[in-house]
């Protein structure tokens, strides 16, 4: 699966979780996926777990994290130096 076939699979409406970014339009965020993963849940656990989700919605959870990511700007600032 491509790029934008797996970006596809995120899915944003506001009357779904408060407009946060979920897997194909289903009750389970992005968010929900990393902090999954963060704490060290393996995928197959995930997936046991959620019946409904596909190895590929957690690969497009991460490319699209990676792409919010990518997309940050920063701007540096400058600070007064402390005498």
């Amino acid at each position: 699966m491509n790029r934008e076939q797996l970006l596809k699979r995120i899915t944003v409406d506001p009357r779904i979780l408060v407009g946060k970014p979920t897997i194909r339009g289903m009750r389970i965020s992005v968010e929900q996926i990393l902090d999954a993963l963060v704490a060290g849940v393996p995928e197959v656990e995930l997936l046991e777990d959620y019946p409904m989700l596909e190895p590929d919605d957690i690969r497009a959870a991460l490319l699209y994290a990676r792409e919010v990511v990518a997309s940050e700007r920063v701007y540096p600032i400058d600070l007064p130096v402390p005498a």
